[in-house]
């Protein structure tokens, strides 16, 4: 249930307000996300394929850069810790993350590991192909040190550090070590999106967010998001804080170290594209605690945030006057 009622409204406004004095670090798979655009009126002779006549192609942020520009569009400040291969590809991605206002001072350059990529070809507003660059293998010891460091460096100006994981080599046992030693040194939250590879590999952590079906495979048996016993089980074999589990349109459910137990209603109700909603929560969820709520405040604002972003197609950022106006259109309902 929402309990942010009516006569909390100043709550929202004090957190978003606080978001404004917020740096979060995030750490984690960054990459390039590339659209070719075109149109398709005939079938290849060569093989049973369309023929895409390209029209158009853009660039913009994806995976863990897509949570930091998420950050900066609520207002906060955000630093990312991740790996840009030495190419062209490379230079894109600063570039990009750059224009949406994250710092870049923590990327680390490989040679010989190219920057990931993955190019989307879309015709009639439906994906005809997606073509992935990528090296996915483990982040060598001489690379997981140096994104160790960074993060060492980069987090005592920090108020919350984010690990984004794709599964693409980053987040190493040195790199989660280093980012769940820097939460507790400093006294700030710690905040993981995790995939299945290294799902068990972050005990320690503030707030652990899977989704069902993250969920569901690492532990290879049906989830029980409202029996509050059977996900305290799994938050105390997670070794986390608080466990976020999002549940798409069925909204969220939130498990806590004490018996604090919560179930958040999806509140979308034009579902366009899902694409990107769990980025957006992440950046919510962790700002909005790096501001000063509480997880069960926090929980509701990425959930009217998810709203807005599912509404819309591709992946998109939501800034804090959204947020506000959707809770304010959800309240009048």
């Amino acid at each position: 249930m929402d309990r942010l009622s009516p006569s909390r409204i100043e709550a929202i406004l004090q957190i978003l307000h606080a978001a404004r004095d917020v740096t979060a670090l995030v750490v984690g798979d960054v990459m390039l996300d590339k659209y070719i655009t075109g149109h398709v009126d005939r079938i290849s002779p060569e093989a049973p394929v369309p023929v895409v006549r390209v029209e158009s192609e853009s660039s913009a942020i994806g995976g863990a850069g897509n949570v930091a520009a998420n950050v900066v569009a609520l207002g906060a400040r955000a630093r990312i810790v991740g790996c840009a291969g030495e190419d062209e590809n490379g230079s894109a991605l600063k570039a990009e993350l750059e224009s949406a206002g994250v710092s870049t001072e923590g990327l680390v350059t490989t040679r010989g590991r190219p920057t990931t990529v993955k190019t989307r070809v879309l015709a009639r507003h439906q994906q005809v192909v997606r073509v992935d660059r990528e090296d996915a293998a483990d982040a060598t010891e001489a690379v997981a040190r140096a994104l160790a460091q960074q993060v060492e460096e980069l987090s005592g100006s920090c108020q919350v550090v984010i690990m984004e994981d794709y599964n693409k080599g980053v987040l190493v046992p040195t790199v989660v070590k280093a980012a769940i030693e820097a939460g507790g040194r400093h006294g700030i939250p710690t905040v993981v999106d995790p995939k299945r590879l290294r799902f068990w590999a972050y005990g320690g952590a503030s707030v652990f967010k899977p989704n069902a079906k993250e969920l569901e495979e690492s532990l290879g048996e049906p989830i029980h998001p409202d029996d509050p016993d059977w996900l305290e089980g799994i938050r105390e074999r997670l070794e986390c804080e608080v466990l976020l589990l999002t549940l798409g349109e069925n909204g969220m459910a939130v498990k806590g170290r004490d018996s604090s137990y919560l179930r958040v209603p999806a509140v979308a109700r034009d579902v366009y594209d899902v694409s990107g909603a769990g980025d957006t929560v992440t950046a919510v969820v962790a700002t909005s605690l790096a501001a000063g709520a509480t997880v069960e405040e926090a929980a509701i604002l990425a959930n009217h945030a998810a709203a807005i972003e599912v509404s819309r197609a591709g992946v998109v950022t939501v800034t804090a006057h959204e947020i506000l106006e959707q809770y304010e259109r959800y309240r009048r309902r």
